[in-house]
């Protein structure tokens, strides 16, 4: 593919942000200084708002006044980060369309090769993974421990073959945005997994990526409540006959 070919593949980077006045315009700036120097699409970073109570909106909006090509917004009312990866990807024009949490707990140079999956590599959905061998972790042993158990029981009920479920690292095609997201039910943290439940079910390709990943200590998962509202999901999925063919 040819540079003037690059130029013509447009590639989206979501962050989903709640409450992030903290993290947000370092974390936004480092990122575009790093797509700058390695990714050579045309690639824009959407900052999306699910209903932030302090200044993320005005932090987004003054990035956005200072990079209006390469940064752009969108704002929702309510929260939840499924429904804000759904409005971000389905309005987006691009051909491949990404998201990693403004934490940025996973090392960046696990990007490009995600997206070289898709755009070169025939793959459909493209994962980050904590599991898989070659990964770097660092996290404490409560978390370690209910992501294992997690992708443990995906395991034992959907035989799937991808390893982590979980990690904000991941990347679809509009192909896969078109035919699975408006399928997917949930709206937050369940997302992630259903999308790739759906995907393996259909057919769709998916890559995986080890990376190099750290616990976020100030992260604002509530991990009792999201585990629950996963393992119901789990079992919704597992009975449902969404996405056979």
């Amino acid at each position: 593919m040819t540079e003037q070919d690059k130029k013509a593949v447009r590639v989206d980077v979501v962050i989903p942000v709640y409450n992030e006045e903290g993290d947000l315009e370092r974390s936004v700036l480092k990122l575009r200084e790093f797509l700058h120097a390695n990714v050579p699409y045309d690639w824009r970073i959407v900052i999306a708002d699910n209903a932030s109570q302090d200044r993320t909106l005005a932090i987004a909006q003054d990035l956005s006044a200072r990079f209006p090509r390469k940064v752009g917004i969108v704002h929702l009312d309510q929260k939840g980060r499924g429904r804000a990866l759904r409005r971000a990807w389905t309005e987006s024009d691009a051909d491949v369309m990404s998201y990693m949490d403004v934490d940025l707990s996973t090392d960046l140079h696990a990007f490009p090769p995600l997206i070289e999956s898709l755009i070169g590599g025939g793959y459909d959905v493209a994962i980050g993974s904590r599991l898989k061998s070659g990964a770097r972790v660092k996290r404490g042993l409560k978390r370690e421990f209910i992501s294992r158990t997690y992708n443990l029981m995906i395991k034992l009920m959907f035989w799937n073959r991808f390893s982590d479920a979980q990690c904000g690292f991941k990347a679809v095609t509009r192909r896969t945005v078109r035919e699975i997201v408006p399928l997917i039910k949930d709206q937050a943290w369940f997302f992630d997994s259903e999308l790739l439940l759906l995907a393996e079910r259909m057919g769709f390709r998916i890559f995986e990526v080890p990376v190099t990943w750290a616990d976020d200590p100030d992260s604002r998962v509530r991990i009792a409540n999201t585990a629950w509202e996963d393992i119901k999901g789990l079992f919704r999925v597992r009975f449902s006959r969404v996405g056979m063919r």
